[in-house]
């Protein structure tokens, strides 16, 4: 009888960062909140900005002030990175599971990193916030390169820098243009669906390879998308 092959945990994982690895909601309507107290608004509540989140920040403005016209949002998207930027790791924090996540990952002896559509400047800065800047092996912004997600280049080039094929490597992400990515570099996916998602997105349609309800459910290396 031939051996059965024990279950491995993949080469690396890489990940989305806001709605997937942090729960960076609270920090993001702080900066709304900011904005919106300059122009004589009322704060907005948390949880009619969370959806938007993993959406960008132009989805996050255009969400607290959907009567502004598009080309005037478009110029305060400065004004809300500066906002951002003074409220970032203040509030926000990993999700319930996710550092346990990260240990087994690390025991096991397979390589994390951070592929995210958020300026690299604001993520670089998160890293020792959270104490992940000696953990994290890679870190792609959406200014990184030339292209950001749902073009794949920044996880194919993450995956280089990890030193693994991208079928060796799987991506995490709570968006349907992370897995739209992950399907496109050849990179096994699974669906964060403790993350941000509007009521009228289908992470059924999206087609990763695993949908997943909790971080702590990635402890068990059989919860992952086989790798080739």
């Amino acid at each position: 009888m031939p051996a059965v092959e024990a279950v491995k945990f993949p080469k690396a994982v890489l990940f989305d960062l806001d709605g997937t690895l942090l729960d960076s909601a609270p920090d993001m309507v702080a900066a709304i909140d900011a904005m919106r107290a300059e122009r004589g608004q009322p704060p907005m509540p948390l949880e009619a900005l969370r959806p938007h989140v993993s959406k960008g920040a132009r989805a996050m403005v255009a969400a607290a002030f959907p009567d502004v016209a598009e080309d005037e949002r478009e110029r305060w998207i400065p004004e809300f990175l500066d906002c951002y930027q003074r409220a970032l790791g203040q509030y926000g924090v990993p999700f319930d599971g996710i550092e346990a996540m990260l240990a087994a990952l690390e025991n096991a002896g397979c390589a994390w990193g951070i592929v995210t559509n958020k300026p690299e400047y604001l993520a670089r800065q998160l890293m020792p916030v959270l104490g992940w800047e000696h953990r994290c092996a890679v870190l792609i912004g959406g200014d990184t390169l030339k292209a950001r997600k749902p073009d794949p280049l920044p996880l194919i080039v993450a995956a280089e820098r990890i030193g693994v094929a991208p079928e060796q490597c799987v991506y995490v992400g709570d968006d349907e243009r992370d897995i739209v990515a992950a399907r496109a570099a050849g990179m096994p996916s699974v669906v964060a669906l403790w993350g941000y998602r509007l009521d009228e997105d289908d992470p059924i349609a999206w087609q990763g390879d695993a949908m997943i309800d909790l971080p702590s459910q990635l402890i068990a290396a059989e919860a992952w998308p086989g790798t080739r």
